[in-house]
């Protein structure tokens, strides 16, 4: 089963139908196993392999996305999570456009740490036909998102991808002067350390009831710089938020996911510190779990509207 409390739009709301999969992709056959006690069929989410496999069909089957290849030490994005997310951007969105959900190439999206599967730009171009800017501090997964570029040409006037040259900054370097998006997204690093990585791996392990698994693999994987960074997940949303401030007029809506749910009070503490106009908690699921997006503009409201007078074409379906 896929997660549940998916957005009305996803693709993926529906039991996964392993024989259409295995149809787009065949090399998921060797992974679909008996679930405990028999009955229906699933894969082995145990298995970083198959966990891979069952993604890269979603991604063929549902988005029509070729060659998703991607190393395999690199972190594999559960699919129906990150298609969830931008749904809720264009719900978000849509408030500022009478209930209608803008789309096409006009409308500009930033995706920071995009990785080496550049997941949420392609889903969001098939969605909605928007354009994206997607950027990496790390030259191997930009070269790996631009290898999935090729194998999608259709896409690629769509999509551009950009190296952020300072490791340490979020939005500086990525957001000159001149330019706009009509929303930023992250999905940022979760830990502080290796350490409470290994530990969370292993809180993962036990909630699969992998008893025989080794207790730091990873099912999705990840290299250190997708899952650690300098004070974790609330330090990494906490520079988000200041370096928004300085470039506040350049984008309509910054967006970031927030996986726990303790560190939302001292962010929106400090989105009121630094002057939001508007901040919202939205809710989405990114696997088996809920998440939340959290959203924040300087834009007041007849700013925001004069935003959308002047960059969005007048919206002629998808509504909320």
């Amino acid at each position: 089963m896929p997660p549940t409390r998916l957005h009305p739009r996803n693709r993926n709301n529906a039991p996964y139908d392993l024989e259409a999969l295995v149809k787009t992709l065949p090399s998921l056959a060797a992974h679909i196993v008996a679930k405990p006690g028999g009955g229906d069929r699933t894969i082995n989410f145990q298995d970083p392999a198959a966990v891979r496999r069952l993604n890269e069909a979603l991604m063929a089957h549902h988005y029509g996305i070729s060659g998703w290849h991607f190393p395999e030490a690199n972190l594999c994005p559960a699919v129906p999570g990150r298609a969830d997310a931008l749904h809720v951007i264009a719900d978000l969105m849509a408030r500022e456009n009478r209930g209608r959900i803008p789309i096409g190439s006009g409308i500009s999206g930033l995706d920071i740490g995009t990785g080496a599967s550049l997941v949420y730009p392609l889903i969001g171009a098939v969605e909605y036909g928007w354009s994206f800017v997607a950027t990496d501090i790390a030259p191997e997964s930009l070269a790996s998102a631009e290898a999935i570029l090729a194998a999608n040409p259709a896409l690629s006037a769509h999509i551009s991808c950009l190296l952020q040259p300072e490791a340490s900054s979020i939005f500086e370097g990525v957001m000159p002067e001149g330019t706009f998006f009509d929303f930023t997204m992250c999905n940022p690093p979760f830990h502080a350390s290796a350490e409470d990585a290994s530990a969370g791996t292993r809180r993962k392990w036990q909630n699969l009831k992998a008893s025989k698994a080794k207790p730091t693999a990873l099912n999705f994987g990840g290299v250190a710089r997708e899952l650690v960074c300098s004070g974790g997940e609330l330090g990494f949303i906490q520079r988000m938020i200041q370096e928004s401030h300085g470039l506040g007029r350049r984008a309509l809506w910054f967006t970031t996911l927030v996986a726990q749910q303790k560190h939302l009070p001292p962010l929106l503490h400090s989105l009121e510190q630094i002057g939001a106009a508007e901040v919202h908690t939205l809710p989405l699921s990114t696997g088996n779990k809920a998440s939340r997006l959290l959203a924040w503009t300087f834009l007041e409201g007849q700013q925001r509207e004069v935003w959308r007078a002047a960059r969005w074409r007048p919206a002629k379906s998808g509504s909320t």
